[in-house]
């Protein structure tokens, strides 16, 4: 038996109300451009538009004109979607409270998750965003989720009841001396200030 190795995400898929109301949350509120359109066409009756969420994915979203957004929190029951994340970069970030505030739209504020911020808002169908920023950048050529394995790792040999900054910076260490030689035979911490 082997696996279906999968490389990331293709796209994300929503069912949504009429077609002006996805363009103007998608690419209005979250500034995805709205880059392709067709008919849906498993259903002749619905459109198709495709948005991209900044890192060449695709959300895309099933529109029918006979359909008007429901603002009620979408169900959270066994197998279903509780949240998306879209990462933002910490500039961004914050100033959502400001932009959103704009708008009207009602938001839990800023909310510390040690390895990143996040702030939580439902689109206009009841669907909950997450606007995701991670308070690190991992080491060139090293992804963010294994910085979050390592500090994982780190976390768990201390005890620690969850991942917080000092994890991910001696996680992105650890990454760097494992992904990048030196000619140095001590790697180690050092002192240069100290008086000799």
């Amino acid at each position: 038996m082997r696996k279906l190795q999968t490389q990331g995400v293709h796209h994300i898929t929503i069912v949504g109300a009429d077609r002006q109301t996805s363009i103007d949350f998608w690419e209005g509120v979250l500034g995805m451009p709205f880059v392709f359109d067709q008919p849906n066409l498993d259903r002749e009756s619905e459109g198709h538009i495709y948005f991209d969420p900044g890192d060449g994915r695709l959300i895309t979203v099933f529109t029918n004109e006979d359909r008007k957004p429901e603002p009620s929190r979408t169900p959270t029951d066994v197998g279903c979607v509780h949240h998306l994340a879209f990462a933002v970069s910490q500039a961004t970030f914050w100033q959502a409270v400001e932009r959103l505030d704009e708008r009207g739209i009602k938001h839990s504020g800023p909310k510390d998750r040690g390895f990143m911020d996040s702030i939580y808002f439902n689109d206009p169908l009841g669907l909950l965003i997450e606007l995701a920023s991670y308070r690190f950048e991992p080491p060139w050529g090293v992804s963010h989720g294994q910085v979050m394995l390592e500090a994982h790792k780190i976390r768990v040999a201390r005890g620690d009841h969850h991942i917080d900054r000092i994890h991910l910076a001696d996680a992105i260490e650890n990454l760097t001396a494992k992904t990048f030689g030196s000619l140095s035979a001590d790697r180690g911490p050092k002192d240069p200030y100290k008086n000799k």
